[in-house]
């Protein structure tokens, strides 16, 4: 087996293993919302995106809107693209273009952040090896989270729920503590959210929708209160 994607498994083992806990609670927030535990398999390994396909779910449980979907999707996964373009300056000059869109299909956060911390160049073999377990992780946790929650009581299928809210938790604390802009935008996403919630007029808003506003208006608010400045050439570390 080639050294590099024998690198890339074992340094993807830590993510596959919290993907398969987190992933356990989608599958089933997705049996809640009516799906079988093959069709939240094919979501999870077509659909590689936490926050996304429990936004997605939701929205399906609510009954909303097909264009709805789109948008929460396209708005929330958009980062997706920015981090590929970025991951591409790592790339080995080896790698094709066809090979980097299939990089980019297995492209998510904690995947992108190991690669980025790699020590060497990126190689077809490494990143292959490093999404393969997470891949796995994600859609073995998703299928078996729906299959359990079919036979498990209902109060234990319930607090399992609470895994989500503890990767939130988990991801968006430790940035907060170190940057003041971070924890200012989450604060406003989650105050914006809390009136979607408890304001009458507000309550008859889809849960779609009230996720777009809220995504879209604490994101506007930090680029403008918290933009970043870009690097100059001799800011920019030598690769």
């Amino acid at each position: 087996m080639n050294k590099e994607f024998q690198v890339g498994v074992r340094d993807g083992i830590p993510i596959a293993l919290g993907y398969f806990a987190v992933s356990f609670s989608l599958g089933i927030a997705m049996l809640t919302a009516g799906m079988t535990a093959v069709q939240g398999a094919v979501m999870s390994v077509s659909n590689l995106t936490s926050a996304g396909e429990f936004a997605g779910v939701r929205v399906i449980a609510a009954g909303g809107a097909l264009v709805e979907l789109i948008l929460t999707q396209l708005i929330i996964n958009l980062r997706y693209s920015l981090m590929s373009l970025s991951l591409t300056q790592k790339l080995d000059e080896k790698v094709t273009l066809w090979q980097k869109l299939l990089i980019a299909f297995g492209n998510t956060d904690e995947i992108f952040a190991v690669a980025m911390n790699h020590q060497k160049s990126l190689t077809l073999p490494y990143m292959l090896g490093l999404q393969s377990l997470p891949i796995v992780g994600w859609t073995a946790g998703t299928f078996l989270g729906a299959v359990a929650g079919g036979i498990m009581p209902r109060s234990v299928s319930v607090a399992m729920n609470v895994m989500l809210y503890g990767m939130f938790i988990a991801i968006v604390i430790p940035v907060a503590k170190k940057s003041r802009p971070v924890l200012i935008v989450a604060s406003i996403a989650v105050f914006i959210s809390s009136l979607f919630r408890y304001v009458p007029f507000l309550q008859g808003v889809s849960e779609g929708i009230s996720i777009i506003i809220c995504t879209i208006a604490a994101a506007t608010f930090g680029a403008i209160f918290f933009p970043v400045a870009e690097e100059t050439q001799e800011e920019r570390p030598e690769r």
